[in-house]
């Protein structure tokens, strides 16, 4: 059944409702340690077909694609940690009246053996398809919409939550996925206060006509001062000003890894005050353990970030993210598989 379902926001000249996954994933590295044991890696049967050849998936983990036969590696663990544009804390949350859209969402794939993570960003405007509710929870069926409101059609907790982790894994092939982590918008300012100054230099200009100290270039201090604005802020007056948001997740990201390292380091009780401060406003079914586990797979990595392939478009009403689907295969396989 096909629906059209909520709409995301519209566009205006204010800043709009957003927190930036950057946070929350570095938020979440912050937490115990634990080699975490994966007992299952099944990536979905089922036949894609692309203008290149065909992807097949079989019981054995393998698949076929121009020609090359690929196994799933199950060194990885693969978790989704979004961040929600609600600020409320999640206690308060009970309906889809209150339970926020994922406005930043992103893959952190694990590799158990060699102790590095992956990044895939999957931009909010992704036109997927996902499954729409009524106000009383009854399913109404399956449609194409922007990946950001399926969070919206669950009740802001679990719920939002495990709805997402199976839009998000229908979308890249029946990805498997391990573990989820939700912040809402109130946790960024409580991660700036504890972590202190990080300093960046400012990628682009997206923010200078908005507020002249992030010129372009410029080195500045980002804290709990500014934090929300550096990493919230979008002139939604712009089309596919989402996307160049991004380009400041990304430098914040890379700056701030370090930062809480070092803090873990030489503060005993940081994690702890950390965890008190924010847990009002996340949801995860992951365990403490696995979170420094990605810390450390962190120090490891470039943590480059690489992009659900596409492009985004002005549609009707709202900006848009076409996904490329034969380079969305050929991404998924370079990511999660290895060529035999």
């Amino acid at each position: 059944m096909r629906t059209t379902g909520r709409q995301p926001h519209r566009r205006s000249k204010t800043p709009v409702i957003f927190i930036v996954a950057v946070i929350v994933l570095a938020a979440a590295l912050t937490v115990g340690y634990f080699l975490w044991k994966q007992t299952q890696g099944v990536v979905k049967t089922g036949t894609i077909s692309g203008e290149n050849g065909t992807v097949s998936s079989s019981a054995q983990n393998t698949v076929e694609y121009e020609g090359s036969t690929y196994t799933y590696n199950d060194h990885l663990s693969n978790y989704l940690f979004m961040g929600i544009d609600s600020s409320e804390e999640v206690s308060n949350m009970e309906s889809q009246m209150d339970a926020g859209q994922a406005d930043s969402i992103f893959i952190v794939s694990l590799d158990r053996a060699e102790e590095t993570i992956q990044v895939l960003s999957i931009p909010r405007d992704t036109i997927t398809e996902i499954e729409v509710f009524n106000p009383s929870g009854t399913s109404l069926g399956m449609t194409d919409n922007h990946i950001n409101l399926q969070y919206a059609y669950g009740d802001g907790k679990e719920e939002s939550c495990e709805l997402m982790k199976t839009a998000v894994s229908n979308l890249l092939r029946g990805l498997p996925i391990q573990g989820y982590y939700s912040m809402n918008i109130s946790g960024i300012s409580e991660v700036g206060k504890l972590v202190g100054d990080v300093e960046i230099v400012v990628p682009d200009d997206s923010l200078e006509e908005h507020d002249p100290y992030f010129k372009e270039g410029a080195t500045v201090i980002i804290n709990g001062d500014n934090a929300e604005e550096f990493l919230r802020y979008r002139d939604t007056g712009k089309s596919q000003s989402a996307l160049v948001r991004q380009e400041r997740q990304k430098t914040y990201l890379k700056a701030l890894i370090p930062k809480l390292q070092e803090k873990m380091q030489t503060d005993s009780s940081f994690v702890g005050r950390l965890l008190d401060d924010i847990q009002p406003y996340t949801v995860t079914n992951m365990g403490n353990d696995v979170f420094v586990k990605l810390l450390n797979a962190a120090g490891n990595s470039t943590l480059e970030t690489q992009t659900v392939p596409g492009e985004g478009v002005e549609g009707k009403y709202y900006d848009e993210y076409h996904v490329n689907e034969d380079e969305l295969y050929r991404l998924i396989l370079s990511m999660f598989y290895h060529k035999i």
